[in-house]
């Protein structure tokens, strides 16, 4: 019997541990490795090179356009925006084929002006100079903060948040103590920030 307790003992705190485990995953954010798309989506100013083979005189090189279009030689209008390379080829193919025989097309991007501005770190709230930064790998709660020029006297740095896009609708937010970052060298709510991250402080309630 004593046997048979002591197996139950170890068996329920083997499920406590692994609930405690479960829980406080939650508090903090996910590695920053893997959170960029595996496939680039084509964005607004983004460069386009199509080129179609054999065919030289059906090939351009232009940027995407705001409402997402470009325009190709006989085509016309082709969507672009928030598509792969991949796809706009196959759609520029299909629309060529009643023109062309056989069509092989390809796109290629040769300058991402629109990744820069999707991968921005965002600082807002009560800093000194809300910012929107670059991205740059090892980048921290803490480096953003600093670039902002730091917290005003208004600040509330102990109800911070920093808040990470979700799938495709959803947002997590992560407190940040920024108290005990500045104030004492705490490093637990230092997160490595991620590419299109936002960083708030709020003002004290007074």
């Amino acid at each position: 019997m004593n046997a048979v307790h002591t197996l139950l003992a170890a068996g329920f705190c083997m499920l406590l541990a692994a609930c405690s485990t479960t829980g406080s995953t939650t508090a903090v954010p996910p590695p920053v490795e893997g959170t960029m798309p595996t496939e680039y989506l084509i964005g607004v100013d983004d460069i386009v090179q199509v080129s179609v083979w054999r065919q030289p005189e059906l090939g351009i090189t232009v940027p995407v356009r705001p409402d997402g279009m470009i325009s190709a030689p006989l085509v016309g209008d082709v969507r672009a925006g928030g598509l792969t390379p991949e796809a706009v080829a196959k759609d520029i193919e299909e629309k060529l084929s009643v023109y062309v025989r056989d069509p092989q097309v390809s796109v290629m991007l040769t300058d991402l002006r629109s990744h820069e501005y999707l991968s921005r770190v965002r600082v807002t709230g009560a800093v000194k100079q809300p910012i929107s930064i670059p991205y740059r790998q090892g980048m921290t709660v803490l480096d953003a903060v600093l670039a902002a020029g730091g917290v005003t006297e208004f600040a509330a740095p102990a109800r911070s948040d920093l808040y990470r896009k979700a799938g495709e609708n959803g947002t997590q937010s992560f407190t940040v103590r920024l108290d005990l970052i500045l104030n004492q060298g705490d490093l637990s709510t230092n997160f490595d920030v991620a590419p299109g991250d936002v960083i708030t402080v709020p003002e004290r309630v007074m």
